[in-house]
């Protein structure tokens, strides 16, 4: 069962203009399954080739915003949709999936920090006075049953690894400094005392099928957890599909 505010996501990811294509075949492949409930955790591994059927209707909708003047470049809004589009199928798929009964009701996700209690808490690192934030994209998160935060799963979404793809692990390094005892801590005096230190991972649609780039396969190794939302299988990254069993697992 879902929270108000969940069904409002739901709602709100459903009446975005670039995402009506991607929704109806999300919706359509569970529709055809005989297994509902297992197909809302299958379609997780659909992603890209979902995103890329409905790639032409998505060119249609900014060729028309073109034309009416609401954009001047075409290919710039592509790359922000894009984006948006992994975020919000991956929070549909997710939200669905907990109104399947695949995920526990006390754990939610959303892509604004001030939804989550503490974030700033849990997240922001001092280096000499300076704050250090995560690249954060998404956040999965539990409560405990006075409505605080219990654990929290901070995921980092690219649709291409050759932008930003290096951020992520490096803050991942970096709070991994700053919440132990250690030489390089003191010499940059870095300062980081959350209650509960949150898991970082990393999620991508490889659009441009980067992920066998050995410099690319050693930085997922940094992550808690790294996904990839296409129906492959590799060693060294684990299936979008698995997302549902380690939130219920981890939080």
């Amino acid at each position: 069962m879902l929270l108000n505010s969940e069904q409002k996501t739901l709602e709100i990811i459903k009446l975005t203009p670039y995402m009506s294509k991607t929704i109806d075949l999300i919706d359509e492949f569970v529709e055809k399954s005989t297994n509902k409930k297992s197909a809302w955790i299958i379609v997780f591994d659909e992603i890209y080739r979902i995103l890329n059927e409905a790639k032409i209707f998505v060119d249609d909708y900014l060729k028309e915003r073109k034309i009416k003047g609401e954009i001047k470049d075409e290919k710039q809004a592509l790359k922000s949709i894009a984006g948006n589009s992994f975020s919000l199928a991956l929070q549909y798929i997710f939200l669905q999936n907990k109104i399947a009964g695949n995920i526990r009701n006390d754990i939610f996700i959303t892509s604004k920090k001030s939804d989550v209690p503490c974030f700033n808490e849990i997240s922001l690192i001092k280096v000499d006075g300076e704050t250090q934030k995560p690249d954060c994209d998404i956040i999965i998160y539990s409560l405990d049953k006075n409505n605080l935060l219990k654990k929290c799963f901070i995921l980092s979404l690219k649709t291409s690894l050759r932008e930003r793809a290096g951020q992520t692990y490096k803050w991942k390094l970096l709070m991994e400094i700053a919440s132990s005892n250690n030489a390089i801590k003191q010499k940059y005096n870095i300062s980081y005392n959350p209650k509960n230190v949150p898991l970082i991972g990393f999620a991508t649609v490889n659009f441009y099928n980067e992920i066998n780039n050995p410099q690319h396969r050693g930085m997922f190794k940094f992550f808690d957890k790294s996904f990839i939302a296409k129906n492959i299988d590799a060693d060294f990254i684990s299936k979008m599909s698995q997302l549902p069993q380690y939130v219920n697992e981890v939080l």
